[in-house]
């Protein structure tokens, strides 16, 4: 019962109690909030247009517009796009129109707006163009996918960056000593508790006052006192919820991390973009995926085994599934980042899609053509078609391109790995083709 006597006063979360009242309070974002920068300037002159306010979970985007709603002599309207709808929208819209023929001015405030589907944001638009409200989005999506491109084009995108662990720690030493927070306890934590909890919130403010407040609260209360124990705190800090979205734009940053920490042969940076993604609950088989794709596109006929390794991981993930295929995917990866390089499938294949997009869609030649009929026999398809394993060299001095073509080269191997011998082989075919006359 002591523990529920020491918060009854303090029943809204550690985050909610802590939110900077003004710019003075509010921790990181330098780039944007430090002396003379521009959204300061703007905040503080008052003169804020139509804005976005973009970044990770818990890194100031409502509380920067708390921040203005505070300063601001315009009225300011609290819009959420998780409860409001078509109605909601033109309802404002109308009180905003009215402000505006009598000379005042409105700030619509829009948390979540990456929620709102295209004709919820098509609502806003003329009132943006026209002056009637001055409009923030707080998104956590990319705009450039989430906005209509309409209304992005009328605002200005701040990007706000995950907290630094300085940041964080600095939060949380104010937590522990502002009144609104700790302050009139003495909290006892472990050496090195705050950075430990600054390192397990990954930039996020509000998820580094959570952990704290967990901790003291299963603290042990003596009066005055909480005194956290290791284990305490070590339960508190087991298990990091990983940012992730699958289908948002983090879910490509990392699959292209991935992708191309292989491409640059570094194992250890390709089996940390890989647990990042299992561990936040990816579908192993679309990383297994790309991973055969990579086989062929970055490796090839360098190392030909690379796509036999990848398919077989592929399998693995499809018979037994996570976390047990973990392994097989990370063992396909490493193969992968170490393997000889080489691109000359993907750039082959790249040449001639455009070819065969662009140029003329010339006939198949008649050597190369099948004859199941007799009219077709008649007309001259196949005619003079060599079987080459019929030949001493198993080539044979046929036409093979459109005429539009001849001459054309794809595929131009390497000399990485296994292509040198691929490669020597070309060169002799191509040799021996001349010295017969093909085309």
């Amino acid at each position: 019962m002591e523990q529920q006597s020491f918060f009854e006063d303090s029943t809204r979360p550690l985050a909610a109690r802590l939110r900077p009242a003004d710019l003075n309070e509010f921790v990181g974002q330098e780039h944007l909030l430090g002396e003379g920068k521009v959204l300061r300037r703007l905040i503080e002159a008052d003169a804020i247009s139509s804005m976005i306010f973009w970044g990770p979970p818990g890194v100031g985007k409502t509380t920067l517009a708390r921040i203005i709603a505070g300063r601001t002599k315009a009225e300011f309207i609290d819009f959420s796009a998780v409860t409001s709808g078509i109605k909601e929208i033109r309802a404002v819209m109308q009180q905003a129109e009215n402000n505006r023929r009598f000379g005042g001015r409105t700030i619509v405030f829009v948390d979540e707006i990456h929620r709102f589907n295209k004709a919820q944001q098509d609502a806003f638009l003329p009132f943006v163009e026209k002056g009637s409200i001055v409009l923030i989005g707080a998104t956590t999506e990319n705009p450039s996918f989430e906005v209509n491109g309409a209304l992005l084009s009328r605002c200005k995108v701040f990007v706000l960056k995950a907290l630094s662990a300085e940041n964080l720690t600095a939060l949380l030493s104010r937590a522990l000593t502002d009144p609104r927070g700790f302050g009139r306890l003495k909290v006892s934590l472990p050496d090195g508790a705050l950075e430990a909890i600054a390192s397990f919130a990954d930039g996020d403010a509000r998820s580094a006052l959570s952990t704290l407040e967990m901790a003291v609260l299963n603290g042990s209360l003596d009066g005055e006192s909480v005194t956290v124990r290791p284990e305490d705190l070590e339960q508190c800090v087991s298990r990091k919820s990983l940012l992730y979205d699958k289908k948002g734009e983090e879910h490509y940053n990392l699959i292209s991390a991935l992708h191309k920490s292989m491409r640059n042969s570094d194992p250890d940076a390709a089996i940390y973009w890989l647990a990042r993604m299992l561990e936040a609950g990816e579908d192993p088989l679309y990383i297994a995926r790309r991973v055969v794709r990579f086989a062929a596109e970055d490796v090839g006929l360098a190392d030909p085994r690379a796509l036999e390794i990848s398919v077989a991981a592929y399998q693995a993930c499809h018979f037994i599934g996570m976390p047990e295929c973990s392994v097989h995917l990370c063992e396909a990866v490493v193969y992968l980042s170490l393997a000889p390089r080489s691109n000359s499938l993907d750039a082959a294949y790249a040449a001639a899609k455009k070819d065969a997009l662009t140029q003329l869609s010339e006939p198949v030649p008649l050597v190369i053509r099948n004859a199941p009929t007799k009219l077709m026999k008649e007309l001259g398809y196949g005619d003079g078609y060599v079987y080459a394993h019929d030949t001493e060299d198993k080539v044979a001095a046929m036409q093979c391109l459109p005429d539009s073509l001849l001459g054309r080269e794809y595929y131009r191997p390497t000399n990485q790995g296994l292509e040198e011998r691929f490669r020597e082989r070309l060169e002799w075919v191509k040799n021996w083709k001349k010295e017969h006359g093909a085309k």
